[in-house]
């Protein structure tokens, strides 16, 4: 009896369960089916106007990109989003158009949602802008505050505006590492590592307490160069000295004691900026400079987003491709999601290009660290086979193109740079745990039997057997000569001439290109025009293949972004706490990517000072 009315119980409760998961579910598809809807009316509504005689708003959201990874839909709306990202080409290519635009009168630039970019990426961007100033259309530029970042692209301007209550922080570039070697030896952990090269520094935050000299002297000369960059870049744009700029970033204490603790007074005496204004201030200026829209309360303008969807909307497309492939993230063995650089997922991607009759010529545009060194070389292989089939490969470095990154720009034709790049890194290293001691403290104890000295292993539960330390280090030292002569036969030198530059020193690109490991300085842009002229194009469309989404996932997050509908954060610096914690976090989330069948990395620990 008792057990009837359980089941009874249990049929009930089930029902009621499948109910309301059936209207989730219901619920779900009708939110979803609105969203289309309404998506595709606007669509078809009409195309975004541009008026004539508008401002082109330049409002980078989030961080600057290759390729914008695309969120789950229902993330966005949840407010649950990865963080706002923007892609530079679509920046690039919407300045690039403004300029010869007669509809196009002005550019406006507000920087305040820009969260980050790497020196070579805001470059490249600021080269676009000065090429639209060029044409003699006035740039106009304004901020609640300046980020380092945020001011290089404002500098530009012809007026720069700060709000009254704002900042404007320029600090120089640092790099400092948080190093573990004091926990885990608390902990009793046992870190083996096996690398070649005394500059490849990736594995000291885990065996040292401080940064090497070989780390610090490398570091210090990366630092040092870049700086002259953003030095020499913001001192010319502002018609400054760079010692006058030295003297507000390296005295900012007595620039802001001279002007009373008013730190937006401070840089406009600095002669940093032009004017301060409120919003409505900002606002009726850029009326008196562009003219009123329609409304009489706003100025004539035009979104960078919504005046890109109507360049395109009208472009004329043509049958002749050229592909930008992009490897953006950590390399790692396999299939692997946006954001990381799958050795499987990516190769594919080549191999596709390679195989489409329309792809003429194929850029590999790299932003990557490096990682597998088994993926990294399933990736030069399609390369490799792709200039074999007779279409031309152009390796195009964004900020970071380093270690494994360099490994699979050897599979180009010619590999180009930014001047502000990180590149090399020509070193390979195993990071081996061992956890048998903070075990044993524990109580837990492991054994077992064997049929050989190399079963089981690498266990971390057990002692490294020194003869498989033995076998690691030869296959490291195999792995470096491998790299060396991958790059060797790539760039035209002896193994011993690459040998001299590698050791794991990262360069910049502009070094790079005096030690011939770089062929020419240019952004993407220079280098999809390279590989078209390689392959003797004169008229053609370029193309930027993405990993696989599904239909229906990439439809809905275009709807989303076309209705504005996303989940980007505040251009506001995050606090030193936040920061250190995403810091520690990003860093544990990139040790659970690797997955190197022989567990070989060819992996930089050189992410863009800040």
């Amino acid at each position: 009896m008792l057990r009837r009315l359980f089941r009874f119980i249990g049929r009930v409760l089930g029902g009621i369960w499948r109910g309301v998961d059936l209207l989730r579910r219901t619920t779900l598809n009708l939110v979803l089916l609105a969203l289309i809807v309404a998506g595709l009316f606007a669509f078809f509504r009409a195309l975004p106007d541009v008026p004539q005689g508008a401002a082109l708003v330049l409002k980078p959201s989030g961080v600057l990109v290759e390729q914008v990874v695309v969120d789950e839909p229902l993330a966005l709306l949840r407010g649950e989003a990865a963080g706002g990202q923007v892609a530079l080409n679509d920046l690039l290519e919407a300045l690039r158009a403004a300029a010869n635009d007669e509809r196009i009168g002005a550019l406006v630039i507000e920087t305040d949602d820009l969260r980050a970019g790497g020196l070579s990426k805001l470059t490249e961007l600021r080269e676009a802008i000065l090429a639209f100033k060029a044409t003699g259309k006035p740039v106009l530029a304004r901020g609640e505050r300046y980020t380092q970042a945020q001011y290089y692209l404002a500098a530009l301007a012809d007026e720069v505006h700060l709000s009254p209550d704002g900042f404007l922080l320029l600090q120089g570039l640092s790099r400092y590492v948080t190093y573990f070697k004091g926990a885990l030896d608390a902990l009793g952990v046992k870190l083996h590592v096996f690398r070649v090269g005394e500059y490849k520094s990736f594995s000291e935050p885990f065996t040292r307490s401080d940064m090497s000299a070989e780390d610090r002297e490398s570091t210090q000369a990366l630092v040092d160069e870049l700086w002259q960059v953003f030095r020499g870049d913001v001192a010319g744009a502002r018609k400054l000295t760079p010692e006058a700029l030295d003297a507000y970033v390296l005295r900012y204490r007595d620039a802001l004691a001279a002007a009373g603790g008013d730190a937006a007074q401070a840089a406009r005496a600095a002669g940093l900026v032009d004017r301060l204004s409120t919003r409505d201030e900002w606002r009726a200026r850029l009326i008196e400079r562009v003219g009123a829209d329609n409304s009489g309360k706003d100025f004539r303008q035009v979104d960078a987003a919504a005046y890109l969807f109507a360049l395109r909307a009208t472009k004329p497309q043509h049958a002749d491709r050229v592909a930008v492939v992009v490897a953006q993230g950590a390399i790692a063995d396999g299939e692997q999601p946006a954001g990381v650089v799958g050795g499987d997922t990516l190769a594919r991607q080549i191999r596709e290009a390679r195989e489409d009759a329309a792809v003429k010529a194929v850029v590999l545009r790299i932003d990557s660290p490096g990682g597998s060194a088994w993926a990294s070389e399933l990736i030069r292989r399609e390369l490799e086979l792709t200039r074999r089939a007779g279409k031309p490969v152009i390796a195009s470095m964004s900020s970071v193109a380093a270690s494994g990154g360099y490994w699979i720009a050897a599979g180009a034709d010619e590999i180009w740079a930014a001047p502000s790049t990180l590149t090399g890194s020509i070193g390979i290293f195993a990071l081996i745990p061992e956890l048998s001691q903070p075990l044993k403290r524990l109580g837990v104890t492991v054994d077992g039997v064997t049929t050989g000295p190399l079963a089981g292993l690498p266990d971390p539960r057990r002692p490294l057997d020194p003869a498989v330390a033995d076998a690691l280090q030869l296959g490291i030292e195999h792995g470096y000569r491998r790299f060396l002569d991958v790059v060797a036969q790539a760039r035209g030198m002896q193994a011993t001439e690459v040998d001299e530059v590698a050791r794991g020193r990262v360069w910049t690109g502009e070094a790079a290109a005096r030690l011939r490991l770089v062929d020419r300085l240019g952004g993407v842009e220079a280098a999809v025009a390279a590989a078209a002229q390689r392959a003797g194009l004169e008229h053609y469309t370029v193309v930027w293949p993405a990993a696989e989404v599904s239909a229906g996932r990439l439809l809905l997050h275009r709807l989303l972004a076309f209705a504005g509908i996303d989940a980007v954060p505040s251009g506001v610096p995050a606090s030193p706490l936040g920061r250190l914690l995403a810091g520690l976090e990003a860093e544990a989330a990139a040790l659970l990517q690797w997955n190197d069948p022989q567990h070989f990395y060819v992996h930089c620990l050189c992410a863009a000072p800040e």
